[in-house]
């Protein structure tokens, strides 16, 4: 059990696949068995999605009405809030079939500012556990035990530039421990916890057309490069890409009368990095410039873009009822899943289930297969000042 732990904790945190197993340096096998060529990154969990909300709409979430989550989705959307100020908390067991203590938390907020609340600015916090860890050499050997983990701090300000337009950039710091504990009885290793920074770029568009009496839609539109920032390595000799990203978003909300809205979703992402091929080795010497560059001239770049399509039904704005399917292509991974959820709003807060409809057997199963992840949020528009309940002193009377 401890060499199985192992196993599963390296594969998924070192990113050397999340989404296929390699046969060897030169070529590759996806999860379905079949050959490709892939895009494989560092420190996957800055892609594993933190809200319960988008999570139940197949993971789309670039576009659609923002909130305290949109520090993860999109920067750019923040202005858009409704309320002024806002916190969200997610909390989501990973791999929960096989192990019982990995799991992703993760905590936002924004705040709105200046003149008409044009300005937000913004913090979130991710972090990683993959529990506690027997390692294992190639032979079964126990080489130490640890906590390994991973974190991530955000800062973030975003802006109105017109009546529908909205822009941000966000910078963030990443800790990668992977393999906190081990004892390498040989000189031959030199592993070390890997540190990179990174910034996202977002932009958001956003306008409602009255129909009649109740009846508006919006139209919405969301562009985000994310995780742009430089290589991690965990030791002298190698040093990997993170998970740079595109993601393009469109939604639309149709208000149907005083009680009734519905939003369909649509997102598409595409890695910008370059794939792995026999020929190339993964490009890992590149350069993040030249990386960026070679995502888009390397690979079939059709297969390369996920698409996730989700709905939600507001009622009364209190309940929502919400449904998504997220899909990959076989060459590329062959992630195809179905999501579900709720949502309920009462007064300031929000509580947000999503739940992932059980797919694929062993190595195919997703590693959110048959989980609940759950967010609560906090959104409000003034902080109330602390009254002093000490009682005023009656004036003097006058003599």
């Amino acid at each position: 059990m401890a060499k199985k732990l192992a196993l599963i904790g390296l594969t998924l945190l070192t990113g050397i696949s999340t989404t296929a197993l390699f046969a060897q340096k030169g070529g590759a096998t996806n999860l379905n068995g079949t050959s490709g060529n892939f895009v494989t990154t560092a420190v996957p969990f800055l892609r594993i999605s933190p809200d319960a909300r988008a999570g139940a709409m197949g993971d789309a979430g670039i576009a659609v009405a923002p909130d305290a989550n949109a520090q993860y989705w999109n920067i750019g959307k923040l202005p858009f809030t409704e309320k002024n100020y806002g916190v969200s908390i997610t909390y989501t067991p990973w791999l929960k079939d096989l192990v019982p203590d990995i799991f992703l938390a993760y905590l936002s907020g924004y705040a709105k500012f200046g003149k008409d609340n044009v300005n937000a600015v913004s913090a979130s916090m991710r972090y990683f556990s993959l529990g506690n860890i027997n390692y294992t050499d190639i032979q079964g050997n126990g080489i130490g035990t640890g906590l390994p983990r991973e974190y991530s701090f955000d800062l973030g300000y975003s802006r109105k530039l017109s009546e529908f337009l909205s822009a941000g950039i966000s910078f963030r710091y990443i800790h990668s421990a992977i393999a906190s504990g081990v004892n390498y009885s040989s000189g031959s290793q030199d592993y070390k916890p890997g540190n990179a920074g990174a910034a996202d770029i977002g932009i958001y568009y956003a306008k409602r057309k009255e129909i009649d009496g109740f009846k508006a839609g919006t139209f919405s539109f969301g562009a985000v490069a994310s995780n742009l920032g430089s290589k991690i390595s965990y030791n002298s000799s190698r040093k990997d890409f993170i998970p740079m990203n595109l993601g393009l978003g469109i939604a639309y909300t149709y208000q149907m009368d005083e009680y009734n809205k519905i939003t369909a979703a649509l997102d598409l992402n595409k890695l910008l990095v370059p794939v792995l091929t026999a020929a190339n080795g993964g490009d890992t010497q590149v350069t993040v410039v030249n990386g960026i560059l070679k995502s888009f001239s390397t690979g079939d770049q059709i297969k390369e873009i996920n698409a996730a399509i989700g709905l939600e039904y507001w009622y009364q704005n209190t309940v929502a009822f919400r449904a998504g399917y997220f899909y990959e292509d076989k060459s590329n991974g062959d992630r195809q899943y179905i999501t579900c959820g709720l949502g309920v709003k009462y007064n300031v807060f929000q509580l947000n289930a999503s739940y992932l409809v059980p797919q694929g057997s062993g190595i195919n199963r997703n590693p959110l297969s048959n989980t609940l992840r759950f967010s609560l949020l906090f959104e409000f528009d003034k902080i109330e000042k602390a009254k002093d309940d000490t009682p005023e002193e009656e004036p003097a009377k006058k003599q």
